[in-house]
């Protein structure tokens, strides 16, 4: 089997060189690599072009239009039998693709996805930020933990498809806004197995500042309104969640800004929340300042993930209902 990888990149020369360097250490070497960047203005050329002695590696350089439009035009120019997609800030353990194709071949899998982790090389807000994305406590384990494999819903940081798979679905019909969710979703409607593979794991740097992650939390909480456009059921409770989280928390805030009757025991659970998170994310890390830091970005990624979800489902009914038109 000859594997395909597609990485878009925008604007992340140094990441793509660190990517590139760990896919030269990859024990299975039947592959190529494609480079499609997005509309850069800060591209990576030169970085690719000093792998091209080591690696099968082609650079394309496209007009921005996002990254889901942008991996499909790596995969329609791909060789392989088999499409892995990574994000350009993931760093692939050597065993990756050797793991991934005995999954394959083992399991009889069109596509599937795998999770994401940190290395303790990573800065601490890193590090604070895998936490709040993979612990069951925050995200429920709907990233990479799932005990039914089946169920999984693969993430474009690190999933792949067969060429089968790709010219029966075309792709991505998203440029982003939870594009990897929908192609999950139609694959597997489309009568494709996809799963989760969970010992085919990337490193994944994510965002490095509190903002930047924040931020991109709101999005997701969006992008899961705009996966329902597509797929009505994909709003599930755990998806909800946030939202119920970010109502208690302003309702906490309100009964001791009005000095309502029994805030300090609305307060309390909240605490007792702050103090779960703490000490399981130092279990996790064996890190006080990471697990410190975890309850910040679990509490802001919650917070803004239920905002997000909100936000765009009442967008959306606007929309639904006539009232609302972009500007």
């Amino acid at each position: 089997m000859k594997f395909s990888i597609i990485v878009p990149v925008y604007n992340r020369p140094k990441e793509i060189k660190e990517l590139l360097i760990s896919l030269n250490r990859q024990k299975f070497t039947d592959f190529e690599i494609i480079i499609v960047e997005d509309g850069s203005t800060e591209t990576c050329k030169n970085e690719v072009e000093a792998f091209t002695k080591q690696l099968s590696i082609t650079y394309y350089f496209i007009p921005n239009g996002g990254q889901g439009f942008a991996r499909n035009y790596g995969m329609k120019r791909a060789k392989g039998e088999y499409f892995v997609l990574f994000d350009s800030d993931c760093i692939i353990p050597p065993e990756y693709l050797r793991k991934l194709k005995n999954a394959i071949d083992e399991r009889s899998l069109d596509a599937h996805g795998g999770p994401d982790a940190a290395t303790k090389d990573f800065s601490l807000i890193q590090q604070a930020i895998n936490y709040s994305m993979t612990s069951m406590l925050t995200t429920g384990g709907i990233r990479g933990k799932t005990k039914d494999h089946s169920s999984y819903q693969a993430r474009g940081y690190n999933m792949g498809l067969s060429r089968l798979a790709f010219e029966a679905s075309e792709g991505f019909i998203d440029p982003n806004k939870g594009e990897d969710i929908e192609l999950s979703i139609r694959l597997k409607k489309l009568g494709f197995k996809l799963e989760l593979v969970e010992e085919a794991f990337v490193y994944h740097k994510r965002r490095n500042t509190l903002f930047s992650f924040f931020k991109q939390s709101f999005s997701f909480g969006q992008n899961r309104v705009n996966v329902s456009r597509y797929h009505p059921e994909a709003i599930k409770a755990v998806h909800i969640l946030p939202s119920l989280f970010l109502g208690y928390n302003i309702f906490v805030l309100l009964c001791i800004v009005l000095n309502l009757p029994y805030h300090e025991i609305f307060l309390s659970v909240l605490l007792l929340w702050f103090t779960i998170i703490l000490v399981h994310a130092f279990l996790k890390t064996k890190s006080l300042l990471v697990a410190g830091l975890a309850v910040i970005t679990s509490f802001g990624q919650l917070n803004a993930y239920g905002m997000g979800l909100i936000t765009e489902k009442i967008k959306a009914i606007l929309f639904w209902s006539g009232k609302y038109t972009d500007q």
